[in-house]
């Protein structure tokens, strides 16, 4: 029964994430972009309550992972937007939502989640530790890669030249590799199905403007 109650919760939150995704793209294409995209906050914000729901951070090891992903995220990115350090000379736009001397908080959750969800993935790989480090390291950064080639059409963030440089992957990778090194220090799992669509619905949100 519990069993069935817990299926049924994954479920329901991957048939919402896919539900925002979907319609977003749908509406992007018959012409509504700005109403959309302005929605992106709200948007973050119900991924992080499904988050919780699915990966319950309920044990002071969970939490403390949480806080040192989301810490990690907005002191990086407060490094680059401030001095130009780690990622280059960029600035956030907009549509990110309230933010943190040029940070929008949203950056710290979506950092934490992604080294939650990539994690999640390379669960369903039966290898090494450190082989499920590296993968989960290399599917952030090329997410993050996808998301580089349309964040300055959305408002997201803007490098010198609308493009990052390749120094920025480098350092992505990296920051990567040692967040998924503390995840698997402490030995949290979460769950690998709506890890992978969750990763997927970004992925395919992002793969329609990169392809457009």
């Amino acid at each position: 029964m519990l069993e069935r109650l817990e299926q049924n919760k994954v479920g329901l939150a991957i048939g919402i994430i896919w539900l925002f995704h979907i319609s977003a793209i749908i509406g992007i294409a018959l012409g509504h972009f700005q109403w959309f995209i302005e929605k992106t906050p709200l948007n973050l914000i119900i991924f992080l309550v499904l988050f919780f729901w699915v990966y319950p951070v309920h044990t002071v090891k969970r939490l403390l992972a949480f806080l040192i992903f989301f810490s990690c995220g907005i002191f990086t990115e407060w490094l680059g937007v401030n001095y130009g350090i780690l990622f280059g000379n960029y600035e956030y736009g907009t549509n990110l939502g309230p933010k943190l001397d040029g940070v929008p908080y949203l950056i710290g959750a979506l950092w934490a989640l992604l080294t939650f969800v990539c994690a999640g993935i390379v669960d369903y790989l039966s290898i090494s530790k450190t082989l499920k480090i590296l993968i989960a390291a290399l599917l952030m950064v090329a997410l993050d890669f996808f998301m580089e080639q349309s964040s300055h059409l959305l408002d997201f963030w803007t490098f010198e030249g609308n493009l990052a440089s390749y120094p920025n992957y480098v350092t992505w990778f990296l920051l990567a590799l040692v967040l998924q090194f503390i995840l698997r220090a402490l030995d949290i799992q979460g769950n690998r199905l709506f890890s992978i669509h969750i990763y997927l619905s970004q992925l395919v949100f992002f793969l329609f403007f990169y392809l457009r």
